[in-house]
């Protein structure tokens, strides 16, 4: 295993974003909010075969909505959506939201892992989950490993979860000439997770219970079981807090998947990865999109290190 090395920077290091974490008891499982309820610019890239997401459509450029208020990432599967309208109802309570008519309607996008094998499936996070992480959301370094919606991450499970190791959530930001760009990754990918020499941090395990990559097992000839769609994905958020606009913030989204390359392999249909992307403008200038997206996909690729080395040292 590689020893853990400190977090390198957080997403909370990007201004006008705070996060918190929610975490069951009865079973691992939980659900992670990263609000910014002044609102921020928002895109989104989906390119996972099995994607559990809401509110996405909304981000696409050429729809109306400007902002969003929050983003929640959770654990429960599809069921875990449910927890967005309880951060919606936090954001409401305090004022916050797009003005529709009478109302104030708090925008939150969100996107789920499956995490229903540990345990009761029947518990997973609700409304109540939603609000508990909006009440633990500070501007700190945000908690990393099995926490929030990492709390039931795992990985390298091409031969099936049994051999599969601890996933997590992690985070990390970088700053270049005063633009700051951070990250929060959940990580629940079916491929082995490998640290910046190519050495697998975490992933799957042979028969004998020692880690293997999972790569070099199938070139082996090692096939795996048949994958269950559905069961796997890596999502998170990347931010920055430059001048962007809801093109440009899809853009970064898109860029910011070159770090899930760079941190799992292998990549398969069947994670269903989202990266959302936030821009909170409070750097007060405009950046190169190039060089942006350059930074976005090293602290996402970061982040998923952090979070399972940090998962696995818990371990």
């Amino acid at each position: 295993m590689t020893p853990q090395r400190p977090v390198p920077g957080a997403i909370t290091d990007v201004a006008g974003l705070r996060v918190g974490h929610h975490t069951l008891a009865a079973r691992a499982t939980g659900c992670t909010v990263v609000l910014c309820p002044e609102g921020a610019v928002a895109g989104v890239d989906v390119r996972g075969g099995a994607p559990g997401t809401r509110e996405t459509d909304l981000l696409r450029p050429e729809n109306v909505v400007p902002l969003v208020h929050g983003v929640l990432l959770t654990g429960g599967s599809a069921f875990g959506l449910a927890a967005a309208d309880g951060v919606m109802r936090w954001l409401e309570a305090r004022g916050h939201g797009l003005p529709v008519g009478p109302a104030r309607v708090p925008i939150v996008p969100a996107a789920v892992i499956f995490d229903l094998w540990h345990g009761d499936p029947a518990v997973r996070p609700d409304a109540a989950a939603g609000a508990a992480a909006c009440d633990a959301a500070s501007t700190d370094v945000p908690a990393t490993g099995a926490v929030g919606a990492g709390a039931g991450a795992t990985v390298g499970k091409l031969w099936g979860p049994a051999h599969g190791m601890r996933g997590g959530l992690g985070t990390a930001s970088i700053t270049v000439a005063g633009i700051t760009v951070g990250a929060l990754m959940v990580v629940n990918a079916i491929g082995d997770v490998l640290d910046t020499d190519g050495s697998v941090i975490a992933g799957a395990r042979g028969d004998d219970g020692r880690p293997r990559r999972s790569t070099d097992a199938l070139a082996a000839g090692v096939l795996p079981q048949r994958l269950i769609p559905g069961t796997a994905t890596t999502i998170g958020v990347v931010a920055t807090d430059a001048v962007l606009d809801k093109a440009q913030a899809t853009k970064l989204a898109a860029l910011g998947h070159a770090g899930l390359a760079r941190a799992v392999d292998p990549l398969t249909m069947h994670d269903g990865d989202t990266l959302f992307a936030l821009a909170t403008g409070r750097a007060g200038q405009a950046a190169d999109l190039s060089l942006l997206g350059a930074l976005a996909a090293r602290v996402v690729a970061e982040a998923i290190r952090s979070g399972v080395r940090a998962a696995q040292a818990a371990a």
